[in-house]
């Protein structure tokens, strides 16, 4: 293939056209508002996990390229919007592989007055909408967090110690001192490596009830604190959805934001600007909701049955 070359050709692009074609009309079915918001900000996102990328505008000053539209859909829904969804380019640095981009394509949305179950079952009708497989709604799996880990890890999540997490992983020396005392590093690392690998992969399999150390956005439990109301999808490994209950008290979420920043800044990473606008948002009243986001292109990856997100893509940037 020569440079200039697409990575894709029409068929995928039809495949990619069709299938969000069907997530409007899913969304319109229910009478979701479609919303456009701001890919810059001042403000860049907190998350430990999560790098944003930069540009310089006149004047010097920094601006950031959303790696979500999510603080400013909760300010329309503060605002009085009612359910809502976007389909929007968000650009995320360092995140390059075979199924990850720097700037990949998401549908977020949110649904007034939804708890887990009924975010669930929601995500679960989209999905199977989107990849025209109405029966994966029923066939679906759903396990608590620490259940999963139980039965396909072995692996106790509220008393494991990050050595043992480590032993788990199979940790060689140079991968220890790494991830070191990040307990929900070692977590994640035997989610994607030991969990998902033995999901089924001709279903949809929920993970629900995530420890609060990872709610991030998202709400307690309020029937068992050790969880947050949080929950992703997979589709044998590749996980497609990741959504909550969301979090509306706004002191708390301050303090989960200093959190982070303090993580970034304790393993040397940028601490961003963060954006109390959704504070402000919180402060004023964000109605009972739950929201989901999902990668489009991890969706068309799973309708073509491909590995490799280059397959489904047109162009791909040239930082990957």
């Amino acid at each position: 293939m020569r440079d200039w070359e697409p990575m894709s050709g029409p068929a995928a692009a039809r495949r990619r056209a069709d299938l969000l074609d069907r997530a409007r009309g899913y969304f319109k079915a229910h009478d979701i508002l479609a919303v456009d918001t701001p890919a810059l900000s001042k403000y860049a996102a907190s998350d430990p996990n999560i790098d944003s990328l930069s540009v310089r505008a006149q004047h010097d000053q920094d601006l950031f390229l959303h790696t979500s539209p999510e603080f400013a859909m909760k300010r329309l829904l503060a605002g009085g919007y009612p359910d809502i969804y976007s389909i929007c380019r968000v650009f995320r640095d360092g995140e390059i592989g075979m199924r990850h981009l720097p700037e990949f394509t998401l549908i977020e949305w949110y649904r007034l007055g939804f708890d887990l179950d009924a975010i669930i079952g929601d995500t679960l009708r989209l999905l199977a909408t989107c990849l025209d497989r109405p029966r994966l709604v029923k066939s679906s799996v759903q396990h608590n967090y620490a259940d999963a880990f139980a039965a396909f890890a072995g692996v106790d999540v509220f008393e494991a110690s990050e050595e043992k997490l480590a032993d788990r992983c199979n940790a060689d020396p140079g991968l220890r001192p790494e991830i070191g005392v990040h307990r929900d590093a070692w977590l994640d690392l035997i989610l994607g490596t030991i969990i998902a690998p033995q999901f089924a992969h001709d279903c949809l399999t929920v993970v629900r009830h995530f420890p609060s150390s990872q709610a991030g956005l998202a709400r307690l439990c309020p029937d068992d604190q050790r969880v947050a109301d949080r929950f992703e999808v997979f589709c044998g490994d590749v996980e497609l959805a990741n959504g909550y209950v969301e979090l509306r008290d706004a002191e708390e979420q301050r303090h989960r934001i200093e959190h982070d920043l303090e993580t970034r800044q304790r393993d040397g990473r940028r601490a961003y600007p963060p954006d109390l606008s959704l504070i402000d948002a919180l402060d004023a009243g964000l109605p009972a909701c739950a929201g989901v986001a999902v990668g489009v292109e991890r969706l068309h990856m799973t309708l073509d049955q491909t590995d490799d997100i280059r397959d489904v893509v047109t162009f791909a940037s040239e930082t990957s």
